[in-house]
């Protein structure tokens, strides 16, 4: 089920960040009037929407297994009642 949710999650994230990245990949490469001010902006963008993707993408799912193994070692997961 979670690959299910994961699988459904990756393509919007994904789509976003490379649509983000394009929009803001000009911007870097500039040369002309006001790109000084720009990169500077542009920069942290950029590395924002690398760590947001790899967060969603990796570590939100792992922390989310982990805590899931925690639980079914302890014995206090409990059956949500949801159905596919």
């Amino acid at each position: 089920m979670e690959s299910l949710l994961f699988l459904l999650k990756m393509r919007p994230k994904l789509m976003t960040v490379a649509v983000a990245l394009l929009g803001l990949l000009p911007i870097m490469w500039s040369t002309g009037t006001g790109a000084d001010v720009m990169k500077p902006i542009a920069a942290p963008m950029i590395g924002g929407m690398i760590s947001s993707a790899v967060h969603v993408l990796i570590m939100t799912p792992v922390i989310f297994v982990l805590m899931k193994k925690r639980e079914l070692r302890k014995g206090t997961l409990k059956y949500s009642g949801m159905k596919h």
